[in-house]
């Protein structure tokens, strides 16, 4: 019987990457905050060599600053928002459904505020979020906890940042496995 790829593995061409809230007054207070930001670093680098878009959002920015460094430079038109979920910011993600993209991959912080109801809702809209454990973040450990078991019991996959990068290039004979083999030697 020949081989066959698992539609459950992520794929790059139906990947994209979703930044939510990593902002100035948010990210200072959050523990484990610059580490996420940095792993959301590394996750957008591998992401542009495979071509892989990716969006971010701000909450109240008036009250919470933009996003914080080096992320405002890459997201300078981050989409403002109200609402805890990010799914109410159809600019970019109505363009990755229409072009077959449903992997959304997820970064960001609060945990059980902001991409726990983003996720809730994406869900719900038929799309696969996939939550890259080292690129969220929250105030306290255990409310990160109780939201990453919350989407877990829903069927939602959180996973890790190299596993997500080694599923993208599904080969090591993919063009960009080098450039890529070198962003996982720096995490």
């Amino acid at each position: 019987m020949p081989h066959q790829l698992s539609t459950r593995r992520l794929f790059a061409e139906r990947s994209a990457v979703l930044v939510i809230d990593f902002q100035e007054k948010l990210v200072p207070v959050v523990p484990s905050g610059e580490d996420a930001v940095q792993f959301t670093e590394s996750l957008l680098a591998a992401a542009e060599l495979l071509e892989i878009p990716s969006a971010a959002t701000v909450q109240y920015p008036k009250g919470l600053g933009g996003l914080v460094e080096p992320l405002d430079g890459r997201f300078p038109n981050a989409e403002e928002k109200l609402d805890f979920s990010s799914a109410v910011c159809r600019r970019e993600l109505d363009a990755w459904i229409a072009a077959g993209r449903d992997q959304i991959l997820i970064c960001g912080i609060e945990t059980h505020v902001c991409v726990l109801q983003t996720v809730l809702d994406l869900v719900e809209e038929g799309l696969h979020p996939v939550v890259v454990a080292e690129a969220v973040a929250a105030r306290g450990g255990w409310e990160h906890e109780l939201a990453i078991e919350q989407m877990r019991s829903l069927g939602v996959t959180i996973t890790s940042l190299e596993s997500v990068l080694f599923q993208w290039l599904g080969t090591a004979d993919h063009p960009q496995f080098k450039a890529i083999s070198r962003i996982v030697k720096g995490l």
